[in-house]
């Protein structure tokens, strides 16, 4: 798995490099003591997770994560317990508090193997078109064709997805919702939303660079500079 540790510390940043290399299935990638260098990493890269300090000058960890257009998994690596709780709002595998031991960072990375092995396990057969999704949510349950999808929605530790006049709730990421799906019918618009490109009725030019694109339903959706690049391809000749 590839991976980047973001940390102001170098002390820390170095050590915690020299501990990673005594788990041969994490190949660190680069390392990054600010928010801002690390961003180029993540673009460049595309790592499986980040190990991440929250507390940093001028740019949290937490903002870093906030600017991604795709959310890996994040093991954090910080002094202050008080975040813990706002941690799990993304795609945590566990958090780590300094001094972080061999130990305690083992842990973390079996939880990850761990959390691979799940992935793996519930992503079998790729969906096509014509596939049909049992969802349940609370008491009401669906049985959803692909096609009437309009879009899902990255919901915390959920996965909205609306379709037809109805929308529900599923205990998924929405990586390993995107993993599943036909690639020339379902496009990444940004961190939040996949959309189905059979349900996009406009796309104009945002200001700055992207798009901004209509979907049936009226919904408005913002497409990032990279991701833009990707739908042109896409719909045109």
């Amino acid at each position: 798995m590839k991976a980047i540790v973001v940390e102001d510390s170098r002390l820390a940043r170095e050590g915690l490099v020299r501990m990673l290399q005594a788990h041969p299935q994490i190949d660190v990638v680069g390392a990054a003591e600010h928010p801002s260098s690390a961003l180029t990493l993540i673009h460049e890269h595309h790592p499986d997770v980040i190990f991440l300090d929250i507390h940093m000058p001028g740019e949290s960890g937490f903002d870093l994560l906030e600017k991604l257009e795709y959310l890996p998994k994040i093991i954090f690596t910080t002094a202050y317990s008080e975040y813990a709780i706002r941690s799990f709002d993304f795609n945590t595998i566990d958090y780590l508090l300094k001094p972080v031991s061999d130990e305690r960072l083992g842990i973390a990375i079996n939880k990850l193997t761990n959390s691979n092995s799940e992935a793996a396990s519930l992503n079998k057969l790729p969906l096509d078109i014509h596939s049909r999704m049992f969802v349940k949510d609370g008491e009401k349950c669906f049985l959803i064709g692909l096609e009437s999808i309009r879009y899902f929605e990255s919901c915390k530790n959920y996965v909205r997805i609306f379709f037809n006049n109805e929308n529900a709730f599923v205990k998924k990421s929405l990586n390993n919702i995107e993993e599943r799906l036909p690639k020339k019918y379902f496009f990444r618009a940004n961190r939040q939303y996949v959309v189905n490109l059979h349900a996009i009725t406009s796309i104009e030019e945002a200001i700055g660079d992207g798009y901004e694109i209509t979907m049936s339903d009226g919904k408005t959706l913002e497409v990032s500079r990279r991701n833009a690049v990707e739908l042109k391809e896409l719909l045109s000749f």
